[in-house]
């Protein structure tokens, strides 16, 4: 008897959600819901194409004054790569009359060291200094050797670039002429890729310069920029000492974000240069290529939680497919699949090719779905732990800033900024 009682309450159940008219206007709801939220990412990659060609028309249309005080070049290095002479040579081929460049490094038997020996012996009428060691204030070792960089420099104005970095002939000209007004701060540039023939080195060439500068140049639009990029960072030593020096932001592993943004907060302008540089990425495994990712983007959520979470309403792959799953009808599901193709290339084809001029982008732009699908993926991983490994080391993150768990390594290699 309870079980017949309990078969008919189940049945009678059912009947009533079958009859319930609710039920299947909540169904429609979320349907449309989701078509809603689906739509938020192509409306990103139309406000990011319109941020584009609103900035490099304004900018390639500009007029600097003729401003060439004397600068100082600060360069922390580790090691070598595929690039290394040449970039650094690019730095002493500058159109540009009184400037010195100093190297920093940790150790003397760094593979570096013969590399700027030849640099003093075939441009001997630059001045070339090397500095070894530089006292620890902090748990990332490219911002101590920039403490003693910055001290030991001779000139108010500050270039900093790391090792991987070249640039052309009319850089320090381009980036140091907006501080003729003095309430500039900083200057910071984009950077193009110059990426060995891997797929992992592409795939990070692509995300910089189809995505992450995108949204740089959006923020710009909106609001300002309020950060800087670290392939190239130009400041003076006045900014740095009214943000507390270096050793305020020792800690911090996204050090190149954090002097623009306290140069920012303390008054001064961050502007975007039109002067791109390049960077360099080596061939890499594609373990390496995903702890890499992994890393920028769990470091990226540590730092600014929010602004991370986001970046999912700018992720228009998985949107579009589940679009696709959802829509009422066939043709609205590929005609949210269409759009974000010719959306998104367009994004990628006018911040990429024509506005940083990168040629990995043009390229690859075939790439750029299947990019986008592992940086969805990497953004889910970047949840599953607090933990980044950086120069060997292991490191957890307290608001904003790093915690050795470890020490080994030596944290200063040349990386891209988050994305």
């Amino acid at each position: 008897m309870a079980k017949a009682l309990l078969q008919g309450r189940t049945k009678a159940g059912m009947e009533g959600i079958w009859k319930f008219p609710p039920m299947t206007f909540h169904a429609r709801e979320w349907r449309e819901v989701v078509l809603l939220v689906a739509a938020f990412p192509l409306a990103y990659y139309v406000t990011a194409t319109i941020a584009a060609l609103r900035f490099f028309r304004r900018e390639r249309q500009r007029t600097f004054p003729s401003f060439t005080p004397p600068v100082s070049l600060l360069k922390p290095v580790r090691g070598v790569d595929f690039g290394s002479y040449e970039n650094h040579a690019s730095f002493l081929r500058q159109d540009y009359l009184d400037y010195e460049i100093l190297f920093a490094v940790n150790d003397e038997n760094d593979p570096v060291l013969p590399l700027i020996a030849r640099l003093r012996e075939e441009f001997p009428e630059r001045h070339i200094r090397l500095l070894i060691g530089a006292e620890q204030i902090g748990a990332n070792r490219k911002v101590n050797k920039l403490a003693r960089l910055e001290r030991e420099a001779q000139h108010e104005i500050l270039v900093l670039t790391d090792g991987d970095v070249r640039v052309g002939p009319n850089y320090l000209r381009e980036v140091v002429a907006p501080f003729a007004d003095k309430k500039v701060g900083a200057v910071t540039s984009f950077y193009r890729g110059i990426a060995e023939k891997n797929l992992g080195a592409e795939m990070e060439a692509l995300g910089a310069a189809s995505d992450f500068f995108a949204g740089v140049l959006v923020a710009d639009w909106m609001e300002g920029t309020r950060f800087a990029l670290g392939a190239s960072i130009v400041t003076t030593k006045k900014w740095v000492q009214r943000i507390g020096g270096f050793g305020a932001i020792a800690d911090m592993h996204s050090d190149d974000y954090e002097l623009g943004y306290r140069i920012a907060e303390a008054g001064g302008r961050i502007e975007l240069s039109r002067e791109a540089v390049w960077t360099m990425y080596p061939a890499q495994t594609l373990g390496g290529f995903w702890d890499h990712q992994v890393r920028w983007a769990r470091t990226v959520r540590l730092c600014r939680p929010w602004s991370y979470l986001g970046l999912l309403f700018t992720h228009g792959l998985p949107w579009a497919l589940l679009a696709v799953l959802v829509a009422p009808a066939h043709w609205i599901g590929a005609g949210y699949l269409a759009a974000y193709l010719v959306l998104r290339l367009a994004m990628a084809w006018t911040v990429g090719v024509w506005g940083v001029r990168d040629v990995i982008v043009r390229q690859k732009l075939w790439l750029i779905p299947f990019r986008d699908a592992v940086s969805f993926i990497v953004w889910l991983a970047s949840f599953v732990s607090n933990r980044i490994t950086w120069g060997g080391n292991e490191f957890t993150m307290e608001k904003g800033q790093m915690v050795a768990l470890n020490v080994a390594g030596d944290v200063t290699a040349s990386e891209p900024s988050p994305k």
